[in-house]
């Protein structure tokens, strides 16, 4: 992430991941799921947290979460079930569940779609939230497969030139395994910056940059600005004239894969239901595994050799500085705001369950 969007080093409470994992876990349970999905559910949200993806951590989620259960929105005990299914694909219904427990089921079948088939693709509606994206595209890479996850949900982001939210913000994920080089692993959203990030700005009292929101009216800010109610995200590009109709275009091909393949319809007419879309590719069933990876360290090494341009450290990948952040904070613990803190101390007390984040 971008560093005006990590807590300060000097107000920053370190805490073990297994603390917040158990912490995590025990908050799911008394949300009524299954221990099993709330160990699940804990684990892709501490992935986040570990590899440096704060927006979509404990630190935005949890809350939303604890409050979608208490409003029924979540159902914490779904039957999933398959609409539709052939050798590579499948359509499921979610049955309202959390996607944290549902996407990665999902892309566990399009992993083993993959396997005898060499591509598996899963749609998934009726869903709820699935947590980073990365999560379910880097499941892939251990068996030695190319990983695609995306999701859509809801209206934030106005189309280009558009006054209007009429499009999710509908994260794409794409993950590659490499062999002595960390995995290519990419995350975004199409919007210009994740809704989360904007929570994240707002707690830490920092601007958001020129081209990430625009007026009520659908006007681009084109200035460094405070988060402020009301302000509609923009599509990547900020403007047309930057290519923001590429951001758009990507949010609407989103939107197909995800929600209409899915039956669930686009963001723009799913309420509050959401949908996804899962694929795996085996390598194997296309080029030769250890060739592959081969090519892909001296890629990947090529492009973090690349001479950084003036006033810059250095050239990164998508991944690279996930994995740099997730040793580190294995060994030092992961860095959360007082705020975020305290949240969990109020939480754990009203459910009545054991305190253990310090």
């Amino acid at each position: 992430m971008l560093e005006r969007f990590h807590v300060p080093a000097d107000i920053a409470v370190r805490v073990n991941q297994e603390d917040m994992r158990a912490t995590v876990e025990a908050i799911f349970e008394r949300m009524g799921m299954s221990r099993a999905d709330a160990v699940q559910s804990a684990d892709v949200l501490v992935y986040a947290d570990l590899r440096g993806i704060e927006s979509h951590g404990v630190s935005n989620m949890m809350r939303a979460y604890v409050k979608m259960f208490g409003e029924g929105v979540i159902n914490p005990s779904p039957r999933v079930r398959a609409l539709r299914e052939s050798v590579a694909s499948a359509t499921l219904d979610s049955d309202g569940g959390l996607g944290l427990v549902v996407g990665p089921r999902a892309m566990n079948m399009a992993i083993e779609k993959a396997r005898s088939a060499g591509i598996g693709a899963v749609a998934v509606g009726n869903a709820r939230h699935f947590g980073a994206a990365a999560y379910h595209a880097h499941m892939a890479v251990k068996h030695d497969m190319v990983g695609i996850a995306m999701t859509i949900g809801g209206t934030a982001m106005a189309p280009t030139n558009g006054a209007k939210a009429m499009l999710g913000l509908n994260p794409l994920s794409i993950a590659a395994p490499a062999g002595a080089e960390a995995p290519f692993v990419f995350d975004a959203s199409m919007s210009a910056v994740a809704g989360n990030k904007v929570q994240l700005a707002r707690r830490l009292g920092e601007r958001l940059a020129p081209g990430w929101v625009g007026q009520a009216d659908g006007t681009p800010i084109m200035t460094e600005t405070y988060p402020e109610d009301g302000q509609l995200m923009l599509p990547v590009g900020g403007n047309r004239e930057s290519g923001s109709h590429k951001g758009y275009g990507l949010s609407v091909m989103i939107d197909i894969l995800s929600g209409l393949l899915s039956g669930t319809g686009p963001g723009l007419f799913s309420g509050s239901a959401r949908a996804h879309h899962f694929i795996a590719y085996n390598i194997e069933a296309f080029t030769d595994v250890a060739e592959f990876k081969s090519t892909m360290d001296e890629y990947l090494r090529r492009l973090r050799e690349c001479p950084p341009s003036p006033g810059q450290e250095r050239v990164v990948y998508a991944g690279l500085p996930e994995a740099e952040d997730e040793r580190e904070r294995l060994a030092e613990g992961i860095p959360y705001h007082p705020e975020v803190i305290e949240w969990f101390r109020d939480i754990t007390a009203e459910l009545g369950l054991e305190w253990n984040l310090t």
